[in-house]
């Protein structure tokens, strides 16, 4: 992998330890607590980006990124997860669902639920829930597949990484709380998203969602200055066939929008990760899960590429 922004940070196992490491094309060297100015989140708290980018000329301890193990690029503390936030993927799902059940044609359906999604565009909320930070790791640990299911499913997502604490922000203020971005595959157990017992209570994310290592995440966190989230191609390949292929100007609720709306609530900290929902091109859609031996590709822009490996609990 070459990461294709000037400049990254990711964070790369030796032995048992983790080191935060500056990445500059294919080489990456360690980043010390002085050079960090503390660790991870102390950094990105207020994060100075230039004191870094000086140490991409400077010499020091370079291994080519071939020769590392890289693991998960970020520490959060919370990951707060957005639904249904891609306009053309929702107007698909809406009228899938109205075609099913009406007497509308296919194009009347669609017309409906494209108005439908401008309206909530306008004046309605982004959709949140939460995640478990310990869902999050590098691909560099296979993605188990449970064997209690076998539909198992990809959203592959660009993922916010928050800055200074961000608490009951605004729109115009929302981008100043942003140290950088990086790419989340949200895994989601689709027949347990909806409980069986009691339909009455709705979604189940907790069991749908939150699997071990059901937030593969990174490889790079890449700086903010680097990536526009109003416009960032975003693309999933399972085993070289293109299953998502997007851009984020399709985002129902844009990239300030979902920061101010989610710090209305609770503090946004240093580190956390909050992800901007998944585009069209599921496996739901395709009428393909994942399976053992599978290997998705995803690639966000200028955030470099993940490669998640998956593997059947039986085997793993």
């Amino acid at each position: 992998m070459v990461a294709t922004a000037p400049y990254a940070l990711a964070r790369f196992r030796r032995g048992d330890a983790v080191y935060v490491g500056l990445v500059a094309g294919d080489r990456i060297r360690p980043l010390g607590a002085e050079e960090l100015g503390g660790g991870l989140n102390d950094f990105l708290a207020a994060p100075d980006w230039e004191r870094i980018a000086v140490l991409v000329e400077a010499p020091g301890e370079w291994h080519p990124l071939s020769e590392v193990t890289l693991t998960a690029p970020v520490e959060p503390r919370q990951v707060l997860q957005t639904g249904a936030n891609y306009r053309q993927h929702v107007i698909e799902l809406v009228a899938a669902g109205l075609t099913q059940n009406t007497d509308r044609t296919p194009e009347e359906a669609r017309a409906f639920a494209a108005d439908m999604m401008d309206e909530r565009a306008r004046s309605g909320e982004p959709y949140f829930f939460i995640g478990l930070t310990a869902c999050v790791v590098g691909d560099d640990v296979p993605l188990v597949l449970p064997g209690y299911s076998d539909v198992h499913d990809w959203e592959l997502e660009l993922a916010v990484v928050i800055g200074r604490e961000a608490f009951r922000v605004s729109r115009e203020d929302a981008l100043d709380h942003v140290a950088g971005y990086t790419i989340v595959n949200d895994i989601t157990t689709r027949d347990l998203v909806f409980r069986r017992d009691m339909k009455e209570i709705g979604t189940d994310w907790y069991r749908a969602k939150n699997a071990p290592g059901f937030l593969p995440t990174g490889p790079l966190l890449v700086p903010a200055a680097f990536v526009d989230p109003a416009d960032t191609p975003v693309r999933l390949e399972l085993n070289g066939q293109v299953m998502q292929d997007a851009n984020t100007s399709d985002l129902l609720f844009d990239v300030p929008a979902l920061i101010s709306a989610a710090s209305q609530t609770h503090p946004l900290l240093p580190g956390d990760l909050l992800l901007t929902g998944s585009p069209a091109g599921n496996g739901q859609h395709w009428k393909r899960f994942l399976r053992d031996g599978d290997v998705m590709t995803g690639t966000i822009g200028a955030l470099g590429t993940q490669v998640v490996r998956c593997v059947a609990e039986e085997n793993a």
